[in-house]
């Protein structure tokens, strides 16, 4: 199977880095270091390359390194064809960013080029908090194969804000401009309706998979039931806007659409949150996580980059065995795994051959 890396990565500017590049020299990497030496500052680096954006902060003014105007990140890439070269220039009052030399008019063209996974350890507010979460989970998979599926999510989001906005004004008046809300409402139904499908449709093939994993990961026979909830499913996207009209007006929001979409884990048919433990609540994270892996392999004909920042800490040593089997040991796509420990790093990897040690504490 034909695979993509990294060669080279040089932060100018970024969080805690002034200027530094990295050589990567190896399939597997290990990043080492003590807490604030920049370990999940260099991970993220890489994700931003991959995405135009930060895994952590929507704000950009938060990468930049401290006392600074800006940053550049250069990135280089191998792949079966040909080098890469990714760049982006983030300056307060503008953000550039170019493939090969050449800027994108529209950064959400970038997006799924350069494939990536990654796993942080607030990723467990995606079993543990609110939907938004969740649905954030599943489009970020989706959005990295279906470039027609992240057009549609940009409109919607788009509109949806239209309408709050629209909505929050009119309440101020006394006459309601029942005319514009429904024009609206059919600018959000052609997108929303396409949302849903494309993820009922992704969602067939993800659950199996997210099950499949859970069992390996956990080493047990549990039961994990998950479902893809929508309001679209009970009845038409027109429908259950019209319904909702009363409410908007009065809460002065959209309260019924696709941006309340779910997804519904549980546990021996039990509300997964309220009943698992810490142990079993992170192996259905990396379950998730390693799902969506497969699917973006599966489509894209190679595996996407991952990025484990921390996963030391957050796994027992028997389900962190068989989470390194598999993302080391069954995948042959590039690995970054960020640990405090050194030596555990290297007793951990040294079972599947070549790796590098990246460490922080003496740079």
């Amino acid at each position: 199977m034909p695979t993509q890396s990294f060669t080279n990565i040089s932060l100018t500017g970024y969080k805690n880095y002034q200027a530094k590049s990295f050589p990567f020299l190896e399939r597997i990497i290990g990043i080492s270091g003590d807490n604030g030496k920049g370990k999940t500052n260099l991970l993220d680096a890489i994700h931003y390359l991959c995405f135009t954006k930060s895994y952590f902060f929507k704000s950009d003014l938060v990468n930049v390194h401290f006392g600074g105007e800006g940053f550049r990140l250069e990135g280089a890439l191998k792949d079966e064809i040909s080098p890469q070269k990714i760049i982006c220039i983030y300056r307060p009052a503008k953000k550039e960013f170019f493939l090969n030399d050449i800027g994108y008019e529209k950064f959400s063209h970038h997006i799924g080029l350069f494939p990536c996974v990654m796993i942080a350890p607030d990723d467990i507010e995606m079993i543990t908090g609110g939907s938004e979460v969740r649905r954030k989970f599943l489009d970020t998979l989706i959005c990295q194969v279906d470039s027609q599926y992240l057009q549609q999510l940009i409109i919607y989001n788009k509109v949806l804000l239209q309408r709050n906005s629209f909505l929050k004004n009119e309440a101020q008046k006394n006459n309601f401009n029942t005319g514009l809300l429904e024009v609206l409402d059919q600018q959000l139904i052609a997108p929303g309706n396409y949302i849903y499908n494309v993820r009922q449709s992704f969602s067939t093939q993800l659950f199996p998979l997210i099950r499949q994993f859970y069992q390996s990961i956990s080493g047990n026979n549990e039961t994990i039931d998950i479902e893809y909830f929508s309001q679209i499913k009970e009845q038409t996207f027109d429908k259950i806007l019209l319904e909702s009209r009363s409410k908007d007006k009065l809460l002065q929001r959209t309260n019924a659409g696709i941006h309340k979409d779910e997804l519904l884990f549980s546990l021996n048919e039990n509300i997964f949150k309220s009943t698992a433990s810490q142990g079993q609540r992170k192996s259905l994270l990396f379950a998730c996580k390693l799902a969506e892996f497969e699917i973006i392999k599966k489509v894209k004909g190679f595996p996407p980059i991952l990025l484990l920042d921390d996963v030391f800490e957050k796994l027992d040593e028997n389900r962190m065995n068989n989470l390194l089997d598999f993302v080391c040991g069954e995948n042959n796509g590039q690995v970054f795994i960020t640990d405090t420990h050194k030596d555990r790093l290297v007793g951990s990897l040294t079972k599947f051959g070549a790796f590098q040690i990246i460490d922080l504490n003496n740079i």
